[in-house]
């Protein structure tokens, strides 16, 4: 077995901006980066990890607000993986975090901040949906690491999905019985994915 194996960690990140705006911008499709990962499950300056017990408030949104756009908010979530071979078994380090430095509130109500942290707890969800992947993934040696690169990228693209559907349905909030039942959804998904929230 080779360094790389023993002592190297790949990090998977990608990045989601949830902004209430009557149009959706055109995204990029998540690129995985490897990079060696020192992240831990601690809020820092720049995130917050997601826990059941702590909610988003106003001033974890950090970021300048964006003029000049029908934006009134923006949330910018990562879900990665660090994962490393050690005496030949897998082991893998989920993180699904809120940026404070890149997301911002123009319109700072309770009712905008709900939305927003709909985002953070869809971005969760999927934190779960990926530990769920890789319980289950059969080890294999030759192609791991494709296997794993497949494994994310695939719960990235349901994410991003399910993130526009969000927005498309409550019309980015506006539409408050889609918004109300979306929370609802969100919630029930929250329950439902707990057997897998243990990812640290």
């Amino acid at each position: 077995m080779n360094l790389f194996h023993l002592f190297s960690s790949a990090l998977l990140v990608l990045s989601f901006s949830g902004r209430p705006a009557p149009k959706l911008e055109k995204q990029q499709q998540p690129v995985a980066q490897v990079l060696i990962s020192n992240e831990t499950a601690e809020e820092t300056n720049e995130y917050i990890p997601w826990t059941q017990t702590q909610r988003l408030s106003w001033e974890d949104f950090q970021c300048e607000p964006k003029r000049g756009t029908d934006a009134v908010a923006s949330t910018s979530t990562s879900l990665g993986i660090a994962y490393q071979l050690q005496n030949g078994k897998l082991t893998y380090h989920i993180t699904c975090n809120f940026s404070k430095v890149k997301s911002w509130g123009l319109m700072r109500t309770d009712y905008i901040l709900a939305h927003e942290q709909g985002h953070f707890d869809i971005t969760e969800i999927f934190a779960r949906k990926l530990n769920e992947a890789l319980e289950n993934y059969e080890f294999n040696r030759r192609t791991f690491k494709r296997d794993i690169n497949d494994i994310y990228q695939n719960i990235v693209a349901q994410k991003e999905e399910f993130q526009k559907m969000y927005d498309e349905d409550s019309d980015h909030s506006r539409n408050r019985k889609q918004q109300y039942d979306w929370l609802i959804k969100i919630q029930t998904l929250l329950e439902e994915t707990e057997p897998y929230a243990s990812y640290m």
